[in-house]
C-alpha cells in the first residue's frame, strides 16, 4: 500500500481520538482475583484460570507479561467489557492455574493459549492484547493460528536483538547477573519445598517482596500463598530460561501480518542507572524492534504513552483500552 493511502487507513481508525469508557478504571484490584474464575481444562490433570467478562460477539484476550497473572489487567478489562467479551488468564504455574510441563518456552505458552481457546470455546477471530513477553506470546499465536486472530494491541513489547549491539564487557556482567539470578531462584525454590519461604531471614526474605499499592490486602494475600508453593518458583525459572535465546534475537525482517489491524504502545524508557554506550545500545534495540513490529501490516501504528512505565496497562489504562477498542473497529 502506498504511503499516503497507508496514512488514511490509520487516521481512520487510530486517531480518531480517545473513547469513552463506560466503567471507570478501578483504583485496587478488586477482591474477587482473590479467587479463580473459571477453570478451564486444556489437559488431563491441568487447568488454566480464565476470567471472562462483558458482552458482545467479539472477543479480547488479555496476555499478561512476564511473572505476572491475570490481575494485571483488573484495570484495562472494565474498560473494555461494553464493548466486547473480554477475557483474562493464567499462564501455567502463575495465579490459579496448574502448573505446566517445563520448559516453559514461548512455544509451551502459546500451545497452552490455543488450547485454552479452543477448549473455553472463545469466540473467534481474536483480538489478541500482549503485554512486554505477552506480546512475543501473541504474536508468534497471530504467526501460528492466523484464521483465528483479528487485531493485535503490542503493549510495550521487550527489545530484541540487544546482545549484539551491547558492548562486551556488560555482556558479561549480564551472564554473571544470570547465574546469580538463577542461584537466587533455585534458593527460593528449595525454601518453598522445605515450606520455610513463609519465615524466611536474609537474602531470602526477598524472594516475596512488599506487594504494589494497588493491590487490595484480600489479593495480596492470596497472590502471596501461591508464591510460597514451589510450581511458581519453578515457572519463573523456567520462563526467564526459556525466553533468552527470543530476546536475544531481533525481531526478523520477514515478520508480517499482511493487513491485521496492529498497535504498538510504547513508554518512555532512558534505562537509568546504566552506562552511556550501553544505554544508547539498548535504545538502539527497542526503536529496531517497535519500529519493525509497526512495520509488519500494513494497517499498524505505533503510538507513545507518557507518562507511564513499562506497565502501561497499570499507568495508563485508558490507553491500552483505546488501542483494543479501534483494532476492535478496524477488524470488523
Amino acid at each position: 500500500m502506498p504511503s499516503m493511502c497507508r496514512s488514511l487507513v490509520l487516521v481512520s481508525f487510530l486517531v480518531a481520538g480517545p473513547l469513552h469508557a463506560a466503567t471507570p478504571a478501578p483504583p485496587q484490584t478488586p477482591d474477587s482475583y482473590a479467587q479463580p474464575g473459571q477453570r478451564v481444562s486444556i489437559a488431563p490433570g491441568r487447568t488454566l484460570n480464565l476470567r471472562c467478562s462483558g458482552k458482545g460477539p467479539r472477543t479480547v484476550l488479555l496476555e499478561a507479561g512476564g511473572n505476572a497473572d491475570s490481575a494485571t489487567w483488573f484495570r484495562v478489562q472494565p474498560l473494555l467489557a461494553d464493548k466486547a467479551t473480554v477475557c483474562a488468564y493464567d499462564r501455567a504455574g502463575y495465579g490459579f492455574s496448574d502448573e505446566g510441563p517445563t520448559p516453559r518456552s514461548l512455544q509451551a505458552d502459546v500451545d497452552d493459549l490455543h488450547a485454552l481457546v479452543t477448549t473455553a470455546k472463545l469466540r473467534k477471530p481474536l483480538v489478541l492484547v500482549g503485554h512486554s513477553l505477552g506480546s512475543n506470546i501473541v504474536r508468534r499465536y497471530a504467526q501460528q493460528h492466523p484464521d483465528e486472530v483479528a487485531g493485535l494491541v503490542l503493549v510495550d513489547p521487550p527489545e530484541q536483538g540487544a546482545d549484539a549491539q551491547l558492548p562486551a564487557a556488560w555482556k558479561q556482567q549480564g551472564e554473571a547477573g544470570r547465574a546469580q539470578r538463577d542461584a537466587f531462584l533455585d534458593a527460593c525454590l528449595k525454601a518453598a519445598e522445605a515450606a520455610t519461604l513463609d519465615k524466611a531471614e536474609g537474602p531470602l526474605a526477598s524472594c516475596l517482596r512488599a506487594p504494589p499499592p494497588w493491590q487490595s490486602t484480600v489479593v495480596a494475600a492470596a497472590t502471596r500463598a501461591y508464591k510460597l508453593k514451589p510450581p511458581y518458583w519453578r515457572t519463573l525459572r523456567s520462563e526467564l530460561d526459556g525466553n533468552t535465546a527470543v530476546f536475544a534475537e531481533p525481531v526478523p525482517p520477514d515478520e508480517t501480518y499482511g493487513a491485521t489491524p496492529i498497535v504498538v504502545l510504547t513508554a518512555p524508557n532512558d534505562f537509568p542507572g546504566v552506562p552511556d554506550d550501553v544505554r544508547k545500545a539498548m535504545q538502539t534495540a527497542r526503536e529496531q524492534t517497535h519500529t519493525r513490529l509497526a512495520a509488519s501490516s500494513t494497517r499498524a501504528q505505533r503510538i507513545a504513552v507518557p507518562d507511564t512505565t513499562h506497565d502501561i496497562q497499570l499507568d495508563q489504562p485508558q490507553a491500552v483500552a483505546d488501542a483494543g477498542a479501534a483494532v476492535l473497529e478496524a477488524s470488523r
